[in-house]
């Protein structure tokens, strides 16, 4: 067993844009605890969260990372996610993991766009916040201007706990009232803000502190945990985290370390993840008696090179021992009926594995060498738990998309093995095989994320691609009702071919598919033959009937058709179903369908109309903006895909860097005329069997 329980267990997530120093953070964490001798730093690639190739390569976090300390008793799990927004979803699969989510900002860039939609989700997730202003000393930084921006831009619940002394060589603790000059505030003002704050959620606390005028730090301790879980107070502390290999060049570790181990909560106070089970829509939460049977969430995954598939989960329930027996359920690929054995039990310090003999309730640990787990799969030790689900963040959708191909003949199957195994670590990465467009297209959230991918399979699995633009997924439909006929008829000497074929089509809503309807009375096509005909026509909808693309949002009935006794078979309805069908198709006036996406474009103000103009001549409609802090603004659209595939290079150039954006799949739109003229004049029909 470990030497710590739940109540000592602190589980942090920092996130945050990229620059903001987590990583750095981290290591002076480490040091300063005595996990490491001297703190490693990102420019020399040698700390110990940034391990992989490619992360050396990028200088930044690219995958999230585990790290653990202890401190005055309590045992801090650190989860370092990358700040990239094309990896924003490694961090966001995180947060199922803890209680405290520190959002960590570089003092000097002040609140980036990427901080408030991963603030954003942690409130979504009901976790308790706060905000760690790092690089306090860089030069030129305005501390007062910017906690006034943090508070504009996240509300007024965000409040200094401590404050750089004058000189900012130390910090004071407000919340404690310790003595000494600010450099900016007051120690006194800053306290009573905090005071007043933590008692709005503690009536009779309220009273007492309204009629006295004060209340002691011991009856702030329940109010203070209570207005961190409810949301209504994110603490903001300040640190210079130095890695140049002493610990006492950093400022203000020791006090964070203070803050997590005293004010942030445990497994048993923060808010429980809520489980859900299937038919039900109340939250389940977890019973944290580490007698009950286990329950754990996974929420990352990665194939090491050394021990395979390496799974790290947090327990929510009971406890999990290298001899215990699991079971597995997958939301996406079903459970397992067969429990698995754990066997190898680990606590992750980077790239090192630390083998141990028990995981206990609220820990977190990683399963090496079983290929049935994958991200966001629930491990539970009684079978009568196969239904319980957990509820997740959403993760946005890659839209970013490479069409690639082997550089050397015969590595097609290895390419295949990798990017499985791609996919497998990297939820917000997809592979698809285009059966119209014949193309492998992987799917990112942006150039960088496409980048690593390739970086990866070249480094790890030492197979290079060609890449190029992929085609663009359009579809087809009709905007008419329209009938259509076809009499298939061959006498080849022998037994002959007959099928005739009457139908109907007509356009359903966008987004519906296709429905299939048999109106077919008196037996004029004998049951038996109905199938081939739809058959045939599921040949035309895949094959497309304008330019090659697949048919959708139709309604197919077939009402009428005639049989011969003799040389009626499957194959001639097949046919005559398919020719009925694209009969009535090019009667039903035609319209290629173009995939639309919704993108939310972060700018400097400065650059606003500039964007927008160039979103509105990309055929883009503008939803809305929306006016943000530190002077930015957000634009949101929605506008073809076709004219976005290249975008994040376009809002580079305009904006000189300065521009980020997302983008999700919205829905399909018909495209202008003169662009499906051009789409149908390029189109080349693959030559009809009789």
């Amino acid at each position: 067993m470990p030497n710590y329980s739940t109540e000592d267990i602190r589980n942090i997530a920092l996130i945050g844009p990229s620059g903001s120093g987590k990583t750095s953070l981290v290591e002076s964490l480490l040091q300063n605890t005595g996990v490491i001798g001297a703190a490693g730093q990102v420019e020399k690639g040698d700390t110990v969260c940034d391990y992989t190739d490619e992360e050396k390569q990028h200088g930044c976090s690219l995958f999230n990372s585990l790290a653990h300390l202890e401190h005055q008793g309590k045992y801090i799990n650190v989860i370092d996610t990358p700040g990239s927004a094309d990896f924003i979803g490694q961090a966001l699969t995180a947060l199922p993991a803890v209680e405290t989510v520190a959002l960590v900002l570089n003092a000097a860039s002040g609140v980036e766009p990427a901080a408030h939609r991963l603030m954003d989700r942690a409130e979504q997730q009901k976790l308790c916040r706060m905000i760690v202003v790092n690089k306090m000393d860089s030069e030129n930084v305005d501390l007062e201007a910017l906690v006034s921006t943090i508070q504009d831009t996240f509300g007024s619940i965000c409040l200094p706990i401590n404050l750089p002394s004058k000189d900012g060589s130390s910090l004071i603790d407000v919340f404690n009232k310790t003595e000494g000059e600010a450099k900016f505030s007051s120690v006194d003002q800053a306290h009573t803000a905090i005071i007043e704050q933590v008692v709005e959620v503690d009536e009779a606390l309220m009273e007492q502190y309204l009629e006295n005028g004060q209340v002691s730090l011991e009856a702030l301790e329940k109010p203070f945990a209570a207005a961190l879980r409810e949301g209504h107070l994110v603490p903001i502390c300040f640190v210079a985290a130095r890695p140049h290999g002493n610990a006492d060049h950093s400022v203000g570790i020791k006090e964070l370390l203070e803050i997590l181990v005293n004010l942030m909560p445990s497994p048993i106070t923060g808010n429980p993840r809520p489980f859900q089970a299937d038919g039900q829509t109340d939250p389940i939460f977890a019973d944290y008696n580490s007698s009950k049977k286990a329950i754990a969430h996974v929420f990352n995954v990665r194939v090491d090179p050394f021990v395979g598939k390496l799974s790290t989960f947090r327990v929510h329930q009971g406890s999990i021992t290298k001899d215990s027996q699991l079971y597995i359920t997958d939301p996406v690929r079903g459970g397992s009926r067969k429990p698995i054995r754990v066997g190898h039990l680990f606590k992750l310090q980077g790239k090192e594995h630390i083998e141990i003999s028990t995981a206990t309730t609220g820990d977190i640990a990683a399963v090496a060498k079983i290929e049935e787990v994958y991200s966001d799969v629930i491990l539970h030790e009684d079978p009568n738990d196969a239904n319980l689900g957990l509820k997740s963040p959403p993760l946005p959708e890659p839209m970013q998309g490479l069409a690639i191909t082997a550089k050397r003949r015969g590595d097609e199957q290895k390419i295949g093995d990798a990017l499985n195994k791609l996919v497998t670590e990297d939820p917000t990465f997809k592979v698809t095989r285009d059966s119209i467009t014949k193309e492998t297209v992987i799917h990112g959230l942006g150039e960088l994320h496409l980048r690593v991918v390739l970086e990866k399979l070249k480094n790890r699995y030492n197979v290079e691609v060609e890449t190029k633009p992929p085609k663009i997924a359009y579809r087809e439909t009709i905007q008419a009702k329209a009938e259509g006929h076809y009499r298939h008829k061959k006498q080849t000497g022998g037994a002959g071919q007959f099928g005739e074929v009457y139908l109907r089509v007509e356009p359903t809503s966008r987004g519906e598919g296709y429905e299939f309807s048999n109106d077919i009375f008196g037996g004029s096509i004998p049951n038996q033959f109905v199938p081939a005909a739809e058959k045939g026509i599921n040949q035309a909808l895949a094959g497309g009937g304008l330019a090659g693309y697949p048919i959708q949002d139709i309604k197919v009935s077939i009402y009428d058709g005639k049989h011969h006794p003799v040389d009626s078979k499957e194959v001639a309805f097949v046919t005559a179903g398919k020719r009925a069908f694209l009969d009535a198709y090019h009667k039903a006036q035609p319209v290629l369908l173009e995939p639309m996406v919704n993108i939310e474009v972060t700018i400097p103000n400065q650059y606003m109309g500039d964007i927008a103009g160039d979103l509105s001549g990309k055929r883009g409609r503008i939803q809305g903006t929306d006016m943000l802090a530190g002077d930015q603004a957000l634009i949101k659209a929605i506008v073809p895909l076709a004219e976005v595939a290249n975008y994040q290079s376009q809002l580079k150039s305009v904006t000189g860097g300065q521009g980020t954006f997302t983008m999700e799949f919205s829905h399909y739109d018909p495209v202008p005329s003169h662009v499906q003229q051009q789409i149908v004049a390029s189109y080349k029909p693959r030559d009809e069997e009789d």
